[in-house]
Protein backbone atom coordinates (compact mmCIF):
# COMPACT_ATOMS: atom_id res chain seq x y z
CA UNK A 1 0.00 0.00 0.00
CA UNK A 2 3.28 2.13 0.66
CA UNK A 3 4.34 2.01 -3.07
CA UNK A 4 0.67 2.37 -4.09
CA UNK A 5 0.09 5.47 -2.25
CA UNK A 6 3.17 7.21 -3.78
CA UNK A 7 2.14 6.08 -6.92
CA UNK A 8 -1.29 7.47 -7.11
CA UNK A 9 0.16 10.98 -5.58
CA UNK A 10 2.35 11.05 -8.16
CA UNK A 11 -0.55 10.47 -11.18
CA UNK A 12 -2.83 12.91 -8.87
CA UNK A 13 -0.65 15.73 -8.95
CA UNK A 14 0.75 15.11 -12.47
CA UNK A 15 -2.74 14.93 -14.01
CA UNK A 16 -4.83 17.25 -12.28
CA UNK A 17 -3.67 20.94 -13.90
CA UNK A 18 -4.90 18.61 -17.43
CA UNK A 19 -7.91 17.85 -15.62
CA UNK A 20 -8.80 21.04 -14.04
CA UNK A 21 -7.87 22.56 -17.97
CA UNK A 22 -10.64 20.39 -19.59
CA UNK A 23 -13.35 20.56 -16.94
CA UNK A 24 -12.62 24.97 -17.41
CA UNK A 25 -13.22 24.36 -21.47
CA UNK A 26 -16.17 22.52 -20.95
CA UNK A 27 -17.82 25.04 -18.93
CA UNK A 28 -17.07 23.29 -15.75
CA UNK A 29 -15.46 23.96 -11.98
CA UNK A 30 -13.43 21.46 -9.68
CA UNK A 31 -15.74 21.86 -7.34
CA UNK A 32 -14.95 21.11 -3.43
CA UNK A 33 -11.45 20.69 -4.57
CA UNK A 34 -10.60 22.70 -1.87
CA UNK A 35 -12.43 20.52 0.70
CA UNK A 36 -11.13 16.97 -0.93
CA UNK A 37 -7.31 18.05 -0.77
CA UNK A 38 -8.33 18.15 2.83
CA UNK A 39 -8.27 22.00 3.43
CA UNK A 40 -11.39 23.13 5.16
CA UNK A 41 -12.92 25.00 8.01
CA UNK A 42 -14.21 22.23 10.89
CA UNK A 43 -16.09 22.82 14.10
CA UNK A 44 -15.24 21.08 17.29
CA UNK A 45 -17.01 17.84 16.81
CA UNK A 46 -14.94 16.16 19.82
CA UNK A 47 -14.70 12.59 19.46
CA UNK A 48 -18.10 11.03 19.20
CA UNK A 49 -18.83 10.80 15.82
CA UNK A 50 -20.45 8.63 13.25
CA UNK A 51 -19.67 9.60 9.24
CA UNK A 52 -21.87 8.41 6.29
CA UNK A 53 -20.56 8.76 2.94
CA UNK A 54 -22.75 9.23 0.22
CA UNK A 55 -21.04 10.26 -3.36
CA UNK A 56 -24.02 11.82 -5.43
CA UNK A 57 -27.81 12.73 -5.52
CA UNK A 58 -28.86 9.07 -5.21
CA UNK A 59 -26.81 7.88 -2.54
CA UNK A 60 -27.18 10.84 -0.10
CA UNK A 61 -31.10 10.58 -0.28
CA UNK A 62 -30.92 6.70 0.42
CA UNK A 63 -29.10 7.72 3.72
CA UNK A 64 -32.15 10.09 4.58
CA UNK A 65 -34.21 7.79 7.01
CA UNK A 66 -30.80 6.22 8.06
CA UNK A 67 -29.12 9.64 9.36
CA UNK A 68 -32.73 10.28 10.91
CA UNK A 69 -32.33 7.13 12.92
CA UNK A 70 -29.00 7.00 14.20
CA UNK A 71 -29.47 11.23 15.45
CA UNK A 72 -32.56 9.39 17.40
CA UNK A 73 -30.55 6.09 18.75
CA UNK A 74 -27.30 7.66 19.06
CA UNK A 75 -27.87 11.51 20.74
CA UNK A 76 -24.40 11.43 22.01
CA UNK A 77 -22.82 11.32 18.67
CA UNK A 78 -22.08 14.10 16.21
CA UNK A 79 -23.00 13.25 12.62
CA UNK A 80 -20.80 14.07 9.56
CA UNK A 81 -21.80 13.52 5.88
CA UNK A 82 -19.60 13.35 2.95
CA UNK A 83 -20.72 13.62 -0.65
CA UNK A 84 -17.71 13.33 -3.96
CA UNK A 85 -19.93 15.44 -5.97
CA UNK A 86 -21.46 18.60 -5.93
CA UNK A 87 -25.44 17.48 -6.23
CA UNK A 88 -24.18 15.19 -3.82
CA UNK A 89 -23.72 18.26 -1.52
CA UNK A 90 -26.61 20.76 -2.63
CA UNK A 91 -28.87 17.49 -2.04
CA UNK A 92 -27.26 17.16 1.47
CA UNK A 93 -27.70 20.38 2.81
CA UNK A 94 -31.04 20.47 1.46
CA UNK A 95 -32.23 17.61 3.20
CA UNK A 96 -29.87 17.56 6.31
CA UNK A 97 -28.79 21.25 6.66
CA UNK A 98 -30.77 20.92 10.13
CA UNK A 99 -29.66 17.06 11.20
CA UNK A 100 -26.44 17.12 10.53
CA UNK A 101 -23.73 18.59 12.37
CA UNK A 102 -20.95 18.79 9.64
CA UNK A 103 -20.87 18.11 5.45
CA UNK A 104 -18.26 18.31 3.28
CA UNK A 105 -16.71 16.73 0.55
CA UNK A 106 -14.79 13.34 0.84
CA UNK A 107 -11.03 13.76 0.24
CA UNK A 108 -9.28 12.32 -2.86
CA UNK A 109 -7.96 9.00 -2.19
CA UNK A 110 -4.07 9.77 -1.66
CA UNK A 111 -2.50 9.42 1.40
CA UNK A 112 -1.99 13.25 2.48
CA UNK A 113 -5.23 14.16 1.53
CA UNK A 114 -6.92 11.53 3.60
CA UNK A 115 -4.58 11.77 6.22
CA UNK A 116 -5.99 15.96 6.13
CA UNK A 117 -9.23 15.03 6.26
CA UNK A 118 -8.52 12.38 9.16
CA UNK A 119 -6.42 14.99 10.90
CA UNK A 120 -9.44 17.46 11.35
CA UNK A 121 -13.07 15.15 11.14
CA UNK A 122 -11.51 11.73 13.50
CA UNK A 123 -14.70 9.65 13.06
CA UNK A 124 -15.78 6.95 15.34
CA UNK A 125 -17.13 4.85 13.12
CA UNK A 126 -17.51 5.24 8.74
CA UNK A 127 -20.14 3.73 7.08
CA UNK A 128 -20.20 4.35 2.92
CA UNK A 129 -23.18 3.82 1.12
CA UNK A 130 -22.96 1.25 -2.09
CA UNK A 131 -19.86 0.50 -3.22
CA UNK A 132 -17.49 2.61 -3.21
CA UNK A 133 -14.37 1.62 -2.92
CA UNK A 134 -10.93 3.66 -1.73
CA UNK A 135 -7.79 1.80 -1.13
CA UNK A 136 -6.09 4.81 0.55
CA UNK A 137 -8.83 5.31 2.14
CA UNK A 138 -9.59 2.05 3.70
CA UNK A 139 -6.00 1.19 4.53
CA UNK A 140 -5.84 4.95 6.97
CA UNK A 141 -9.40 3.74 8.52
CA UNK A 142 -7.44 0.45 9.17
CA UNK A 143 -4.09 2.11 10.38
CA UNK A 144 -6.15 4.71 12.93
CA UNK A 145 -8.28 2.14 14.12
CA UNK A 146 -11.40 3.37 12.90
CA UNK A 147 -14.27 0.61 11.76
CA UNK A 148 -15.23 1.35 8.14
CA UNK A 149 -18.44 -0.44 6.67
CA UNK A 150 -20.04 -0.55 3.05
CA UNK A 151 -24.13 -0.48 3.94
CA UNK A 152 -26.52 -1.17 1.42
CA UNK A 153 -23.65 -2.74 -1.02
CA UNK A 154 -23.93 -3.66 -4.39
CA UNK A 155 -22.58 -4.33 -7.82
CA UNK A 156 -23.05 -4.25 -11.32
CA UNK A 157 -21.94 -7.13 -13.63
CA UNK A 158 -19.93 -5.12 -15.70
CA UNK A 159 -17.72 -3.83 -12.69
CA UNK A 160 -18.12 -6.97 -11.19
CA UNK A 161 -16.42 -8.80 -14.15
CA UNK A 162 -13.59 -5.91 -13.71
CA UNK A 163 -13.19 -6.43 -9.82
CA UNK A 164 -12.99 -10.43 -10.73
CA UNK A 165 -9.92 -9.61 -12.96
CA UNK A 166 -8.19 -7.66 -10.08
CA UNK A 167 -9.49 -9.74 -7.77
CA UNK A 168 -5.70 -9.93 -5.94
CA UNK A 169 -5.90 -6.07 -5.48
CA UNK A 170 -9.42 -5.91 -4.16
CA UNK A 171 -8.85 -8.80 -1.53
CA UNK A 172 -5.89 -6.79 -0.06
CA UNK A 173 -8.19 -3.51 -0.03
CA UNK A 174 -11.25 -5.38 1.60
CA UNK A 175 -9.71 -6.96 4.33
CA UNK A 176 -9.49 -3.31 5.88
CA UNK A 177 -13.05 -3.23 6.14
CA UNK A 178 -14.76 -4.17 9.28
CA UNK A 179 -18.14 -5.46 7.77
CA UNK A 180 -19.66 -4.75 4.26
CA UNK A 181 -23.54 -5.14 4.39
CA UNK A 182 -25.44 -6.00 0.74
CA UNK A 183 -28.32 -5.33 -1.06
CA UNK A 184 -28.41 -9.35 -1.79
CA UNK A 185 -27.69 -11.68 -1.56
CA UNK A 186 -26.30 -11.94 -5.54
CA UNK A 187 -24.47 -8.41 -4.66
CA UNK A 188 -22.73 -10.58 -1.58
CA UNK A 189 -22.07 -13.54 -3.61
CA UNK A 190 -20.20 -11.44 -6.09
CA UNK A 191 -18.50 -9.13 -3.39
CA UNK A 192 -17.16 -12.38 -2.08
CA UNK A 193 -16.15 -13.41 -5.12
CA UNK A 194 -14.28 -10.48 -5.61
CA UNK A 195 -12.40 -11.30 -2.21
CA UNK A 196 -14.74 -9.40 0.63
CA UNK A 197 -13.72 -11.56 3.39
CA UNK A 198 -16.99 -13.97 3.81
CA UNK A 199 -16.99 -13.80 7.52
CA UNK A 200 -17.79 -9.85 7.27
CA UNK A 201 -20.07 -10.11 4.43
CA UNK A 202 -23.82 -10.11 5.07
CA UNK A 203 -27.30 -9.27 3.32
CA UNK A 204 -28.81 -5.78 4.76
CA UNK A 205 -31.29 -5.77 1.82
CA UNK A 206 -32.00 -1.93 0.70
CA UNK A 207 -32.33 0.87 2.79
CA UNK A 208 -34.42 3.16 -0.26
CA UNK A 209 -37.12 0.81 0.67
CA UNK A 210 -37.45 2.00 3.98
CA UNK A 211 -40.19 4.59 3.02
CA UNK A 212 -42.87 5.14 5.34
CA UNK A 213 -46.81 5.48 3.92
CA UNK A 214 -48.00 9.05 4.37
CA UNK A 215 -52.05 8.84 5.23
CA UNK A 216 -54.16 7.56 3.03
CA UNK A 217 -56.27 9.46 1.13
CA UNK A 218 -59.93 8.06 -0.14
CA UNK A 219 -61.11 7.91 -3.22
CA UNK A 220 -64.60 9.38 -3.64
CA UNK A 221 -66.15 8.09 -7.32
CA UNK A 222 -66.09 5.73 -9.84
CA UNK A 223 -63.17 6.13 -11.49
CA UNK A 224 -59.40 5.71 -12.42
CA UNK A 225 -56.59 7.94 -11.43
CA UNK A 226 -53.69 8.00 -12.84
CA UNK A 227 -50.92 10.39 -11.60
CA UNK A 228 -47.93 12.10 -13.29
CA UNK A 229 -45.83 12.77 -10.30
CA UNK A 230 -42.74 15.01 -10.03
CA UNK A 231 -42.87 16.07 -14.12
CA UNK A 232 -40.50 18.30 -15.95
CA UNK A 233 -40.42 20.24 -18.72
CA UNK A 234 -41.73 18.31 -21.98
CA UNK A 235 -43.11 15.63 -19.65
CA UNK A 236 -46.61 17.75 -19.28
CA UNK A 237 -47.12 17.19 -23.23
CA UNK A 238 -46.23 13.28 -23.28
CA UNK A 239 -48.43 12.78 -20.61
CA UNK A 240 -51.80 14.53 -21.70
CA UNK A 241 -50.94 13.08 -25.08
CA UNK A 242 -51.51 9.36 -23.96
CA UNK A 243 -54.27 10.60 -21.60
CA UNK A 244 -56.35 12.14 -24.30
CA UNK A 245 -55.31 9.53 -26.62
CA UNK A 246 -56.75 6.56 -23.93
CA UNK A 247 -59.21 8.80 -22.62
CA UNK A 248 -61.76 7.87 -25.83
CA UNK A 249 -61.21 4.36 -24.87
CA UNK A 250 -61.21 4.54 -21.04
CA UNK A 251 -64.13 7.17 -20.25
CA UNK A 252 -63.74 6.57 -16.56
CA UNK A 253 -60.32 7.35 -16.08
CA UNK A 254 -58.55 10.75 -14.44
CA UNK A 255 -55.74 12.40 -14.37
CA UNK A 256 -53.22 14.28 -11.52
CA UNK A 257 -50.68 15.98 -12.90
CA UNK A 258 -48.11 16.76 -10.14
CA UNK A 259 -45.28 19.23 -11.38
CA UNK A 260 -41.59 18.99 -9.78
CA UNK A 261 -41.73 23.03 -9.96
CA UNK A 262 -44.42 24.92 -9.14
CA UNK A 263 -43.56 27.60 -11.23
CA UNK A 264 -44.94 25.56 -14.54
CA UNK A 265 -48.44 25.26 -13.17
CA UNK A 266 -49.54 28.39 -15.77
CA UNK A 267 -47.38 26.69 -18.89
CA UNK A 268 -49.40 23.35 -17.59
CA UNK A 269 -52.67 25.33 -17.59
CA UNK A 270 -51.85 26.05 -21.49
CA UNK A 271 -51.39 22.65 -22.63
CA UNK A 272 -54.43 21.05 -20.57
CA UNK A 273 -56.60 23.91 -22.35
CA UNK A 274 -55.55 22.64 -25.76
CA UNK A 275 -56.09 19.11 -24.99
CA UNK A 276 -59.92 20.56 -24.05
CA UNK A 277 -59.91 18.52 -21.08
CA UNK A 278 -61.88 19.95 -18.14
CA UNK A 279 -59.49 20.74 -15.69
CA UNK A 280 -58.83 22.59 -12.26
CA UNK A 281 -56.28 23.23 -9.64
CA UNK A 282 -55.92 21.82 -5.78
CA UNK A 283 -55.23 24.98 -4.12
CA UNK A 284 -58.86 25.77 -5.14
CA UNK A 285 -60.22 22.78 -3.85
CA UNK A 286 -61.14 20.82 -7.28
CA UNK A 287 -62.44 17.18 -7.32
CA UNK A 288 -63.16 15.28 -9.80
CA UNK A 289 -66.87 15.39 -10.06
CA UNK A 290 -66.60 18.36 -12.90
CA UNK A 291 -63.10 17.89 -13.99
CA UNK A 292 -61.06 15.65 -16.09
CA UNK A 293 -57.73 16.81 -15.00
CA UNK A 294 -56.72 18.12 -11.56
CA UNK A 295 -53.40 19.92 -11.31
CA UNK A 296 -51.51 19.24 -8.22
CA UNK A 297 -50.27 23.11 -7.39
CA UNK A 298 -49.89 22.63 -3.60
CA UNK A 299 -46.42 21.61 -1.52
CA UNK A 300 -46.37 18.36 0.37
CA UNK A 301 -49.20 16.78 -0.63
CA UNK A 302 -47.97 14.08 -3.84
CA UNK A 303 -46.99 11.50 -1.19
CA UNK A 304 -50.21 10.55 0.37
CA UNK A 305 -51.89 11.76 -3.27
CA UNK A 306 -50.61 8.38 -4.77
CA UNK A 307 -52.90 6.42 -2.57
CA UNK A 308 -55.30 7.53 -4.56
CA UNK A 309 -53.78 6.59 -7.72
CA UNK A 310 -54.91 3.39 -9.71
CA UNK A 311 -50.99 3.73 -10.80
CA UNK A 312 -48.17 6.11 -11.79
CA UNK A 313 -45.88 8.18 -14.07
CA UNK A 314 -42.66 8.98 -12.25
CA UNK A 315 -41.02 11.91 -14.17
CA UNK A 316 -38.12 13.35 -14.65
CA UNK A 317 -37.57 10.33 -16.46
CA UNK A 318 -37.93 11.63 -20.00
CA UNK A 319 -35.13 14.46 -19.63
CA UNK A 320 -32.00 14.00 -17.96
CA UNK A 321 -33.16 14.42 -14.98
CA UNK A 322 -32.45 11.06 -13.78
CA UNK A 323 -35.98 10.12 -12.31
CA UNK A 324 -38.03 10.51 -8.86
CA UNK A 325 -38.41 8.40 -6.04
CA UNK A 326 -40.87 5.87 -7.68
CA UNK A 327 -41.30 3.94 -4.04
CA UNK A 328 -43.54 6.62 -2.66
CA UNK A 329 -45.97 5.20 -4.58
CA UNK A 330 -45.08 1.50 -4.55
CA UNK A 331 -45.59 2.07 -1.17
CA UNK A 332 -49.35 1.98 -1.59
CA UNK A 333 -49.01 -0.88 -3.56
CA UNK A 334 -49.38 1.38 -7.01
CA UNK A 335 -47.92 0.39 -10.14
CA UNK A 336 -45.10 2.48 -11.65
CA UNK A 337 -43.90 3.71 -14.94
CA UNK A 338 -40.56 5.35 -15.68
CA UNK A 339 -39.14 7.02 -18.73
CA UNK A 340 -35.40 5.62 -19.68
CA UNK A 341 -33.68 8.12 -17.39
CA UNK A 342 -33.60 6.69 -13.92
CA UNK A 343 -30.11 6.90 -13.08
CA UNK A 344 -30.12 8.16 -9.45
CA UNK A 345 -32.65 5.17 -9.06
CA UNK A 346 -31.25 2.20 -11.15
CA UNK A 347 -31.01 0.13 -8.50
CA UNK A 348 -34.85 0.81 -7.20
CA UNK A 349 -36.34 0.41 -10.83
CA UNK A 350 -33.55 -2.94 -11.22
CA UNK A 351 -35.48 -4.64 -8.43
CA UNK A 352 -39.41 -3.46 -9.71
CA UNK A 353 -38.55 -4.46 -13.15
CA UNK A 354 -37.85 -7.93 -12.13
CA UNK A 355 -41.86 -8.08 -11.26
CA UNK A 356 -45.14 -5.98 -12.80
CA UNK A 357 -44.51 -3.40 -10.20
CA UNK A 358 -42.61 -1.49 -12.11
CA UNK A 359 -41.85 -0.82 -15.58
CA UNK A 360 -39.43 1.15 -17.45
CA UNK A 361 -40.29 2.26 -21.28
CA UNK A 362 -38.10 3.67 -23.96
CA UNK A 363 -40.49 5.83 -25.99
CA UNK A 364 -43.84 8.17 -25.38
CA UNK A 365 -45.70 5.13 -27.28
CA UNK A 366 -44.35 3.02 -24.89
CA UNK A 367 -45.63 4.80 -22.20
CA UNK A 368 -49.14 4.59 -23.69
CA UNK A 369 -48.85 1.23 -24.41
CA UNK A 370 -48.50 0.02 -21.21
CA UNK A 371 -50.62 2.28 -19.20
CA UNK A 372 -53.38 0.64 -21.67
CA UNK A 373 -52.32 -2.41 -20.67
CA UNK A 374 -53.22 -1.58 -17.05
CA UNK A 375 -56.06 -0.08 -17.95
CA UNK A 376 -57.57 -3.18 -20.21
CA UNK A 377 -56.00 -6.58 -18.87
CA UNK A 378 -57.54 -6.32 -15.10
CA UNK A 379 -55.92 -9.45 -13.77
CA UNK A 380 -52.39 -8.01 -15.02
CA UNK A 381 -53.35 -4.74 -13.31
CA UNK A 382 -54.02 -6.86 -9.45
CA UNK A 383 -50.77 -8.99 -10.32
CA UNK A 384 -49.11 -5.68 -10.58
CA UNK A 385 -50.29 -4.24 -7.41
CA UNK A 386 -49.35 -7.64 -5.35
CA UNK A 387 -45.96 -7.92 -6.88
CA UNK A 388 -45.94 -4.11 -5.38
CA UNK A 389 -46.74 -4.82 -1.98
CA UNK A 390 -44.53 -8.56 -2.71
CA UNK A 391 -41.23 -6.34 -3.27
CA UNK A 392 -41.45 -3.88 -0.76
CA UNK A 393 -41.92 -6.24 1.90
CA UNK A 394 -39.03 -8.47 0.68
CA UNK A 395 -36.97 -5.32 1.22
CA UNK A 396 -37.69 -4.37 4.69
CA UNK A 397 -35.63 -4.34 7.71
CA UNK A 398 -32.48 -2.49 6.24
CA UNK A 399 -32.34 -0.02 8.47
CA UNK A 400 -32.59 -1.79 11.47
CA UNK A 401 -29.84 -3.63 10.72
CA UNK A 402 -27.13 -0.83 9.69
CA UNK A 403 -28.26 0.34 13.35
CA UNK A 404 -28.04 -2.95 15.19
CA UNK A 405 -24.47 -2.81 13.68
CA UNK A 406 -23.78 0.45 14.79
CA UNK A 407 -24.79 -0.44 18.21
CA UNK A 408 -22.66 -3.33 18.07
CA UNK A 409 -19.62 -1.17 17.43
CA UNK A 410 -20.11 1.93 19.28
Amino acid sequence: MFIYGIFVTILFYLLLPFYYIIRVLNGKMLYGWREKLGFFDCPDLGNKIIMYHGVSVGEVIALGNLIKKTKEAFPDYKIVVTTGTKTGQETAHKKYGDIADFITYFPFDIPTCVNRFLNRISPSVVLIAETEIWPVFAYCCKKRNIPLYTINGRISDSTYNLYKFLKLFFRQILKNYSGILTQSQEDMDKLVAIGAPEKITKVMKNLKFDVKKSEELTKHGNYRIIIAGSTHKGEDEIVLEAFSALKKEFPDIKLIIAPRHLQRVPQIVELIKKTGLSFSKRSMNADFNSNEIIILDTIGELGKTYSLCDFAFIGGSFNKTGGHNPLEAVVYSKPVISGPSIHNFRDIYGILSNSKAGKVVKSPKELQNYMKLLLSDNEFYKQACLDCKTVFDSQQGALNAVIDTLKQVL
